[in-house]
């Protein structure tokens, strides 16, 4: 149970949060459990989900964010966040379940993706002190600036969401997935 009472329908969430959950009720036909969580604050929900759909309109594409997102969640102990991904790399994302093992200890099994996603996890580990072999290797890999600034915006994203259902506990609405040990 969440340490701060997730409201239980969209009716049940601050007045100024409804009209965002229902946009995401839209996307991805359920409001779930963080989203309505973070409705709590409205402005948190406001500011989360504005992070997430700039995001996910950059150069990065889908499948390649879930694999972050996923090997994020496997070095950070979040549950939620590895149910939720595995859930949506399977079905929206197209991941298999070797590349889902793959991303979850920290690579993959596409080469190009295994730069941003290798990239990502020692950004994450080295909480942004990074050196300079770290970063040729994404560059040399074919990534972009562009692209560079992303993966670093998509690890901060899932720290965020990490911390967040850690700390508060948020109830898993996803088929459950646990953590192989917490970092």
């Amino acid at each position: 149970m969440s340490r701060i009472p997730t409201p239980a329908t969209i009716d049940e969430a601050p007045a100024a949060a409804r009209p965002l959950l229902e946009a995401v009720k839209k996307q991805l036909g359920v409001a779930p459990n963080l989203f309505r969580l973070i409705a709590t604050s409205p402005a948190a929900l406001e500011a989360y989900l504005g992070l997430s759909g700039g995001l996910s309109k950059g150069a990065l594409p889908a499948p390649t964010r879930e694999r972050i997102a996923l090997a994020i969640a496997e070095f950070n102990g979040c549950d939620y966040c590895l149910s939720a991904h595995s859930y949506l790399g399977r079905n929206l994302a197209k991941l298999d379940e070797a590349e889902i093992a793959a991303n979850r200890a920290g690579g993959s099994n596409d080469p190009t993706a295994d730069a941003a996603v290798r990239f990502a996890l020692k950004v994450a580990q080295a909480r942004g002190h990074i050196d300079e072999n770290a970063f040729l290797a994404v560059k040399n890999a074919g990534y972009d600036d562009a692209q560079i600034i992303e993966i670093i915006f998509h690890v901060a994203a899932n720290v965020l969401t990490n911390y967040l259902n850690e700390a508060l506990k948020t109830e898993i609405d996803f088929p459950a997935v646990r953590a192989q040990a917490a970092a």
